[in-house]
């Protein structure tokens, strides 16, 4: 066998090993694109809502704006939080609602002015629940939880 023909069959071979490791790595790419697209889909579930309430004399009139709860809820008046809050006794970062272990809970980030659950201010994080109050300044929030 002549060494030129040789030489043209060790290419060939050589470009097809090549072409198999760039489509094997497009493959690994491409699975890994869809799991981090579905994760971020996850993450953005909304799993419920918060829904607005606001100080009516002596009493919370809804009204009627609503807000997505996702596991990492933020609120206050900085416009990072997902939830903004106009309010002067608001803080920049308010308060967080989180999901953790299938359990809500409600923190304040050491707010100048408390957050209160169902009226009692609150300094510790504390598991929340359906139909729970969340007030912040003259705004408050009733949780509504999306069925698993």
């Amino acid at each position: 066998m002549p060494v030129d023909v040789l030489l043209f069959g060790l290419r060939v071979i050589s470009g097809l090993l090549l072409l198999a490791v760039l489509a094997a790595l497009m493959l690994i790419l491409w699975r890994d694109f869809r799991s981090a697209t579905s994760a971020a889909r996850v993450s953005r579930r909304a799993y419920g809502q918060l829904i607005k309430l606001t100080l009516m004399g002596e009493m919370m009139a809804e009204t009627g704006e609503t807000f997505a709860l996702t596991p990492m809820t933020t609120l206050g008046r900085a416009p990072t939080n997902q939830i903004v809050l106009n309010d002067t006794f608001a803080s920049s970062e308010h308060a967080v609602v989180l999901l953790r272990h299938g359990q809500w809970w409600l923190e304040d980030r050491n707010s100048r002015n408390g957050t209160l659950l169902n009226g009692e201010r609150i300094t510790l994080p504390v598991i929340i629940t359906e139909g729970d109050i969340i007030g912040i300044g003259s705004v408050g929030f009733r949780l509504l939880l999306s069925p698993a």
